[in-house]
């Protein structure tokens, strides 16, 4: 790996301890302001809105910007804001609305940032395939580890010290990734396009998405599983409470369960490409997903739900390694930014959707009607998109991306696919 991957997981591996911090902490720091489902699902959902208002539109941007100036001036700012949340916290002044601003601020960053971070690794590491797979295995692990498995219990022990502080530790993850990213090497940019309109270019990357069927299926996939997610994360941490019986410090343990699975998915991933073929393994670890939720819905017992839990990890841990990688590989430099903004904005703007449905049915029928419309959801997925990124799709689109006169690009994991379908 490049000397300037390991300051770049370093810097990841930061944030994403301070993101699981909040992550366990924002849920529990609204319940102590509300008991509503729909105002939990607010907060949930603000923070995925800028990918629908501006998703496509950042992509182009990030086409357009230095990818890692974007980086370090968007996890700057983040750090500034969550001072806000903070303070009113220390003054009493804190508020749902106040947390949705905030949580809609903060994604606004994380498009900027995520998009930046998608274009600019493979412009790092050659857009090797093999190379990026073991790179989007590190950062999956390392993001797991940190946001799932050490940050939701420090989040979780942080707020019972006061309300202001796993904020400001987030703000510190955020300031510390900043000095990271800031000192990583200048990379080579794709030959710039002539200088179009800035819809016009964010269009052009759209359509590479959808007329493709495979970048299609890869985006369809996330899309309809942040649908499902966000329906059960929305309720997660009522239903914790009320169904499984368990106290704040269980509900980090509760994600801490998560976590561990995704962690092992992810350090998985790239055996079960070689052994399954990428397309194969993609559409098994998506009907484990669908399966464990249905799991989890139908126990009572704590054990049990973090056992359907860290299963529900390692098919999501698995899927976030062999998508990204295999997007990166195929997709031209010069359009990574769109194309990566796109099929993120679709993922993003389902997420509304499952927040608010999460919400609804839990009001409407009762707390574990989510939990069974989101294994619903995430096995039809499976079905519907199973041909669209099945292994031959996978290896013929890895062939077309190859330099041309030059050697094909090995298939991710350093192995050549098999044929199987």
């Amino acid at each position: 790996m490049p000397l300037g991957f390991g300051r770049l997981w370093t810097a990841q591996t930061v944030s994403s301890f301070g993101d699981g911090v909040s992550h366990a902490a924002l849920p529990l720091l609204a319940l102590t302001l509300t008991r509503d489902p729909m105002a939990l699902a607010v907060v949930t959902a603000a923070g995925t809105l800028p990918w629908l208002l501006f998703g496509v539109l950042g992509g182009a941007l990030v086409d357009r910007w230095d990818r890692r100036r974007t980086m370090w001036v968007t996890d700057a700012a983040r750090a500034v804001l969550l001072a806000i949340p903070a303070a009113a916290a220390v003054l009493d002044v804190l508020s749902i609305a106040l947390l949705a601003a905030v949580a809609f601020l903060l994604g606004l960053g994380g498009l900027f940032f995520d998009t930046a971070a998608t274009a600019y690794l493979p412009d790092l590491l050659g857009r090797d395939p093999a190379l990026l797979q073991r790179a989007n295995s590190r950062l999956r692990g390392a993001q797991t580890a940190m946001s799932g498995f050490a940050g939701p219990p420090a989040g979780s022990a942080l707020l019972a010290l006061g309300r202001a502080v796993p904020l400001l530790a987030d703000a510190l993850s955020f300031t510390m990734s900043a000095l990271l990213v800031r000192s990583l090497p200048a990379v080579g940019r794709p030959v710039p396009e002539t200088r179009e309109p800035l819809l016009v270019q964010a269009r052009a990357g759209a359509s590479y998405v959808f007329r493709d069927r495979l970048l299609l299926g890869l985006a369809l996939r996330p899309a309809v599983g942040n649908i499902a997610f966000l329906a059960v994360e929305t309720v997660l941490a009522l239903f914790a409470h009320d169904r499984l019986g368990i106290d704040t410090y269980g509900f980090g343990l509760l994600l801490t369960a998560e976590a561990t699975g995704g962690l092992l998915g992810a350090g998985i991933a790239s055996s079960l490409g070689r052994r399954l073929g990428t397309g194969t393994a993609l559409t098994c670890t998506a009907a484990v997903e669908g399966l464990a939720i249905l799991g989890l819905a139908a126990v009572r017992n704590p054990y049990v739900a973090g056992l359907a839990l860290a299963v529900c990890g390692a098919g999501m841990g698995a899927t976030m390694v062999l998508a990204p990688s295999l997007r990166q590989a195929i997709v031209p430099g010069h359009l990574m930014g769109r194309v990566a903004s796109t099929s993120r904005m679709l993922a993003m703007c389902a997420a509304p959707v499952g927040a608010f449905l999460g919400g609804w049915l839990a009001t409407a029928y009762g707390i574990r009607t989510p939990l069974y419309a989101a294994a619903g959801l995430l096995l039809t997925m499976t079905a519907v998109t199973a041909t669209m990124t099945n292994n031959r799709r996978v290896e013929a689109a890895l062939r077309a991306a190859a330099p041309a006169g030059g050697p094909e690009h090995p298939a991710p994991g350093g192995s050549a696919l098999s044929e199987r379908t």
